[in-house]
């Protein structure tokens, strides 16, 4: 016994990290820097659902070809049975120790495919489930509590799956993001990918999120906005990203006269560059996981003004790294933003120490040592 644990402990671990795709998203970004940081002990394979997305690039300059099983629309079609039977044949014949799903789609496949070849599994769950209906959740709850482990990246996660799903507490380990401070400071020096409007000095605000669904809540940073106005202060704000939303959104900013200081910039990727710019950053949604753009804002020194939800206030210690709002309320978003405009040196020293939050908690180095923990401790007790 003592051999084969040997001898198993020095072969590479067999690992498979699956994902949906490598559109631009904050699990994207994760899996691409796991597959950048895990060390030479891993035999690491990659299989995604869709191959594509703008990451799909740097994927393969890492050396790896995706093994693809696609989905081809519903879940309920016969097709998801067949490539759970496929996936269930692939982890076999490639001995894959352990499969990491990192999304709800994935987790649908992975879990009983892993299952039926008698493979570990490992389930993301890295948002407190909002985008889902009553019966998808019931059914990512149920897979969930089929896994080996699950890992969340904020502690809110954590609670919601043991105080709300049942989870034993022992099968759920929290790692939060990680964020390449060496690569996001050399884009920041890449400098803008295209021109900003010119704000003629005045402070900015920067807000990067999709304009695909409403828990985003871009309205409440508007009518945040002004009220700052109301005040006699100017303020610019950037609005990073798009979707179906954003004509509504744009229809909103006209009739709140603020047209001249609220700029939609679309989808950009020159966000470190962007941020570098601004005076400060804001996340106003209802429901988060770990958001990255908060991340994102933070590695840039800026102090961050986010409500009070999911593993914002684990990024944002309010009055330390910034502010942190109720949600829903954008008055008091209104008086955080008054507040950063008239104490600037208050807006400095939050943002050196968010900046300093981010190279000591959420460095790359250290998502992926607490992955490896997890991994070898999953798989062979180590």
């Amino acid at each position: 016994m003592r051999r084969e644990e040997a001898r198993m402990a020095e072969e590479p671990l067999r690992l498979l990290q699956f994902t949906k795709s490598f559109h631009i998203g904050g699990t994207e970004v994760q899996v691409v820097e796991l597959l950048r940081g895990l060390p030479a002990s891993y035999r690491v394979q990659l299989a995604v659902l869709q191959d594509e997305g703008p990451l799909m690039g740097a994927v393969r300059q890492l050396g790896h070809v995706p093994e693809v099983f696609p989905l081809k629309g519903s879940l309920a079609r016969p097709n998801s049975a067949m490539q759970v039977a496929r996936l269930a044949s692939w982890l076999r014949r490639e001995r894959v120790e352990l499969v990491h799903a990192h999304d709800f789609y994935s987790t649908m496949l992975v879990v009983p495919a892993a299952k039926l070849a008698g493979t570990k599994v490992i389930v993301g769950r890295l948002d407190l489930a909002h985008w889902h209906g009553k019966a998808r959740r019931a059914v990512l709850q149920g897979l969930t509590q089929l896994a080996d482990h699950v890992v969340a990246n904020a502690e809110a996660i954590r609670r919601m799956l043991v105080e709300e799903e049942g989870m034993s507490a022992d099968k759920v380990s929290v790692i939060p993001n990680g964020l390449d401070v060496a690569r996001f400071d050399a884009r920041v020096r890449e400098g803008l990918k295209a021109p900003l409007p010119d704000t003629r000095g005045a402070p900015v605000v920067v807000h990067v999120a999709n304009m695909n669904h409403p828990v985003k809540r871009q309205e409440d940073l508007l009518r945040a906005l002004a009220m700052v106005r109301l005040k006699g202060l100017v303020l610019h704000a950037f609005l990073v990203g798009d979707g179906p939303r954003r004509p509504e959104l744009e229809r909103m900013a006209k009739e709140l006269g603020l047209t001249d200081t609220v700029h939609f910039l679309g989808h950009r990727a020159d966000v470190p560059a962007l941020y570098a710019r601004a005076d400060f950053g804001v996340l106003c949604s209802t429901a988060e996981g770990m958001s990255n753009a908060v991340m994102e804002g933070m590695a840039a020194g800026l102090p961050m003004v986010v409500t009070r939800v999911g593993g914002n206030p684990e990024l944002v210690a309010d009055g330390e790294r910034g502010l942190v709002v109720p949600p829903l309320q954008p008055q008091a978003m209104s008086e955080a933003f008054q507040r950063l405009l008239k104490d600037r040196e208050l807006g400095r020293r939050m943002g050196a120490e968010a900046r300093a939050f981010v190279e000591r908690e959420l460095s790359l180095e250290r998502l992926v040592r607490r992955h490896d923990a997890v991994y070898r401790r999953v798989t062979r007790g180590g």
